[in-house]
């Protein structure tokens, strides 16, 4: 972060502090926690339906392998792992609060539709699929806008748009990268004016077919029936865009040159004065796809035709490749890995795979993408312990994961560890509606918090290093200390009692009350002289603690 930046932070914290005194006059003789649980309604027939047919896959699996699937978990666990999931955060205790007190015997369901419904969600969502869908790097300047790609993504999911005309927008837009930003999809793989033609046909491979065709891009597949030609094609559909100050365009000529390569790969020019090999001539490759030739014709450019077979009801890699990476959503790892190299699906749609199951509901459905998150998430085996005793032997482990018997483990990633750290330490929920001031600087501190916390393998436990900017950054000792207006010193200042006041702490990191044995050993710690001293030490140690660290 610029020096500057950085001087202009304390500065900043000030104005906060004012806004936040006026805040708390203004607010004063009311409740702070709204009493009115969210209503989005219930999951749709064909969403339980889907759901059900899962379970009853799931079963059928683990009773073939011998396995007795783990035992479901408390509602506050299900609840923070969703909102894990769905939003990329923890719920506030303001949240728990309004969970706790929904009466209703299916309020989980109702607030799985909740959270989708909620513009985190969104935000979230959009932003987890603008990294498939564009890449992680900043992509090429002027004329590639992350921000905005990423802000229509989100809208498009928040009001319900169809899956489908989101893709074809993406494939198939026309315009600039500002005013039309389905178009920075394109605009990622450009350079000098044009696009990298195979860079585009690898990623809509990837991301909408769960196909890694790009593996023929020099030679024919060594494993899948892919063939180079078959991916030359299908980068030829992109061969005619071009890229002026007035937008994305189809103005060039719709065939794809191939440069001329030499003959046999690796061999020089020249060898111990034998000839070089012939060059082969160049070729001119015309649009096509790899797979059901007929739904790709038609009228209209390439790029047209290509967006309309992708989203073609008789294309369903289309569903599955989207089924299985909202699966890894929700479950931190894909049902079939890797993500993007699904197997072939076969003539017709398989009952017994949940990928078919889910594709075809999402179809039937309308197409919203909430939908199909919303009965992967009813599951059972979404709303299981993380625990199972077939874990801790190793000849049973692999089979109890195969058969999802247990909900899997994964560490958070970074923009979900800020998220659930600045969450925590706030007993009100952080979102669109807080104060801009606010967001500004969480905005701020969580860069500085993911420059030095890094990345990482998201099933393994953090690096030394990671721990460290946990345990000891400038993020974890402010969201720790006792003030007027932090969630600790609300903890602190409002709860009746130290009893409260540690199912408070708990509940705001953990989401969920400490157990006997946690009471015994905390609750002195809280009764010593120094009340607020013991309140920092303990939110130190649960935002530390490995049950914060991953989502179970």
């Amino acid at each position: 972060m610029p020096s500057s930046l950085r001087d202009f932070l304390p500065g900043l914290a000030v104005v906060t502090v004012i806004l936040a005194l006026v805040g708390a006059v203004a607010t004063a003789g009311r409740s702070t926690l709204p009493t009115a649980p969210p209503d989005a309604g219930l999951p749709t027939d064909q969403v339980r339906e889907a759901a059900t047919h899962v379970d009853a896959i799931l079963a059928a699996r683990a009773a073939a392998a011998g396995i007795e699937p783990a035992a479901p978990a408390d509602e506050l666990t299900v609840l923070r792992r969703t909102w894990l999931a769905l939003a990329g955060t923890i719920p506030s205790l303001e949240e728990i609060r309004r969970f706790e007190a929904d009466p209703r015997p299916d309020r989980l369901d109702r607030w799985v539709a909740a959270i989708l419904a909620d513009q985190r969600s969104a935000e979230h969502l959009a932003g987890v699929l603008a990294e498939v869908f564009a890449g992680s790097d900043g992509g090429p300047p002027f004329v590639f806008r992350r921000d905005r790609f990423t802000a229509w993504l989100a809208d498009a999911l928040h009001t319900g748009r169809p899956f489908a005309a989101i893709v074809q927008e993406m494939v198939a837009g026309d315009g600039l990268w500002t005013s039309e930003p389905a178009v920075n999809f394109v605009t990622q793989a450009a350079s000098g004016g044009r696009v990298d033609e195979n860079a585009l046909a690898g990623r809509v491979a990837r991301s909408f077919l769960g196909v890694r065709l790009d593996c023929a891009q020099c030679h024919d597949h060594p494993f899948a029936p892919w063939k180079q030609g078959q991916f030359e094609g299908l980068a030829a559909c992109f061969a005619a865009v071009r890229i002026s100050p007035l937008g994305v365009r189809d103005t060039g000529p719709a065939v794809l040159r191939i440069e001329p390569v030499m003959a046999a790969a690796g061999m020089m020019p020249e060898a111990d004065g034998e000839p070089a090999m012939p060059a082969v001539a160049s070729r001119r490759v015309v649009p096509q796809v790899p797979f059901d030739e007929a739904s790709f014709a038609g009228s209209g450019s390439p790029r047209h035709r290509l967006a309309a077979w992708l989203i073609h009801d008789d294309n369903r890699r289309f569903e599955r490749a989207l089924a299985n990476r909202c699966w890894a959503i929700a479950f931190g790892r894909p049902w079939h890995e890797p993500v993007d190299d699904l197997p072939d699906p076969g003539p017709a749609p398989n009952d017994d795979d949940p990928l078919d199951v889910l594709g075809r509901a999402f179809r039937a459905g309308g197409g919203d993408l909430r939908d199909m998150l919303a009965a992967i998430c009813s599951t059972t085996a979404f709303r299981r312990v993380s625990t199972h005793p077939g874990l801790d032997d190793t000849a049973r482990a692999l089979a109890v994961t195969q058969a999802w018997a247990a909900f899997p483990l994964s560490q958070l990633p970074p923009a979900a560890m800020i998220a659930a750290m600045v969450q925590a330490g706030s007993v009100r929920t952080i979102g669109p509606d807080s104060h801009l001031l606010v967001r500004t600087v969480r905005f701020l501190r969580a860069a500085d918090f993911t420059r030095e916390y890094g990345g990482g393998d998201p099933t393994e436990p953090a690096t030394i290093p990671q721990a460290l900017v946990r345990m000891n950054g400038r993020l974890a000792r402010e969201l720790c200390e006792v003030n007027a207006f932090s969630g600790p010193g609300r903890v602190a200042g409002l709860a009746a009692s130290d009893a409260v006041r540690l199912d408070a702490l708990f509940l705001a990191c953990l989401t969920r009350r400490p157990d006997s044995a946690e009471r015994e050993a905390l609750l002195p710690v809280l009764e010593a002289d120094d009340s607020a001293r013991g309140v920092e030490d303990l939110y130190w140690t649960l935002l530390n603690s490995a049950e914060f660290c991953w989502n179970h």
